[in-house]
């Protein structure tokens, strides 16, 4: 004869098994949704016209742009930053880029004054958007993995801000 009793642990290991497995999904959903927060711009919304390309990017909960995009074909997040003269880029994301350290200069920030190194960007693309031999400065004080795209890339384009969104045109 078969025991009820036996299946009550298999019954609370599946019951273990199924909020295990809630828990995963909710945390799965809350950091996804999470992202989207802080970078509405995973996939750049790129039009392309006869003269033009354009890229519409949304404005983050802290109303800044940030958007997904490619150095040298590899995928970087970018931080969109009028005030730096420059592309920065934080040395150990420079690293694995591979970028080539160029000379030692000091650059004035909010932040005071701080050591950078030059270098150039063979290609820099956001959205359909694509430039080629950007200067940059590569930022050995720089935490975190976002790069601020500065004025040597933003330039290039035309940009307008309007109703929490920035677009940014290429003329070819």
């Amino acid at each position: 004869m078969h025991n009820a009793d036996d299946s009550r642990p298999l019954g609370k290991g599946m019951l273990i098994i199924f909020w295990i497995l809630v828990l995963s999904v909710l945390t799965w959903g809350f950091s996804s949704w999470e992202a989207e927060r802080n970078n509405p711009n995973a996939n750049p919304n790129s039009t392309n016209f006869s003269s033009y390309r354009e890229v519409v990017l949304d404005s983050n909960r802290q109303h800044h742009y940030v958007a997904n995009g490619l150095i040298n074909r590899s995928k970087v997040t970018f931080l969109l930053d009028t005030g730096a003269t420059d592309v920065v880029i934080p040395e150990a994301l420079a690293n694995k880029l591979k970028l080539v350290k160029g000379a030692s200069q000091v650059a004035h920030t909010a932040n005071g004054n701080v050591r950078v190194y030059t270098t150039t960007i063979d290609r820099l693309q956001l959205g359909s958007i694509e430039l080629k031999n950007v200067r940059a400065s590569i930022n050995p004080g720089m935490r975190g993995s976002a790069v601020l795209l500065g004025m040597s890339a933003l330039s290039a384009v035309e940009f307008r801000q309007t109703n929490g969104q920035l677009i940014l045109r290429q003329y070819l």
